[in-house]
């Protein structure tokens, strides 16, 4: 490797693999055993990144707990049928782990669950640290999970690079100081990652490796 960056931190969902659909038709899915009809595929966009915790607290603080539950139910029953993966990116992680890059997912969703994802799309052999909802106090923007990570792969933020799709991504990168990377596939669109003016948009996963010189 010719170039700083000796690392490279990835969120999963909607940035490695395609869980857009399953996202979207489990909230739809939940919302609508407890609000029926009151909720279109448009209003849950904004759901799209945050923790589930978060998310439902802003629908109703009194049943956060009991609507997770329905979530993670659905959600794990349609997992494997309605997860796809993004072009070029299992090439891509496949090509950083071999050239000796450091690599580690950093995700919002719970371990358990993230490992599902990973085994689906045949990631999980390039992944040897996930740092995941159920790891830290405290999730992304904060800086603690990239931290979290960055310490198990003996990395500085100098020399890494985080990767994702969703504005808490681009901030958490920022915050930790590592270089930003977004996605243009972002279901949110290119424009709304482009405003959180991350270092680098990635029109396709095999752009990283442009960046990065390989």
């Amino acid at each position: 490797m010719t170039n700083k960056i000796t690392t490279v931190l990835f969120d999963l969902d909607g940035t490695l693999i395609d869980t857009n659909e399953l996202i979207i038709s489990t909230y739809l899915h939940t919302l609508e055993k407890y609000y029926p009809s009151k909720y279109k595929r448009e209003d849950v966009l904004p759901f799209m990144g945050p923790t589930l915790q978060e998310a439902f607290s802003t629908v109703d603080p009194d049943r956060v707990e009991e609507m997770i539950l329905e979530y993670r139910t659905f959600n794990l029953a349609n997992h494997d049928a309605l997860v796809k993966e993004f072009e070029g990116a299992v090439e891509t992680v496949q090509t950083l782990f071999e050239k000796g890059y450091k690599l580690a997912i950093v995700t919002t969703k719970r371990h358990d669950t993230a490992l599902k994802g990973l085994r689906l799309m045949n990631l999980d052999r390039y992944f040897e640290v996930v740092v995941a909802l159920d790891h830290v106090t405290k999730v992304k923007p904060d800086p603690e999970p990239l931290f979290h990570a960055l310490e198990q792969l003996k990395s500085t933020p100098e020399e890494s690079l985080m990767v994702g799709d969703n504005y808490h991504d681009i901030l958490a990168g920022k915050n930790a100081g590592t270089l930003t990377a977004g996605v243009a596939w972002s279901i949110k669109g290119r424009e709304y990652i482009a405003k959180y003016e991350p270092d680098y948009i990635l029109d396709h996963m095999t752009d990283l490796l442009k960046i990065l010189g390989e």
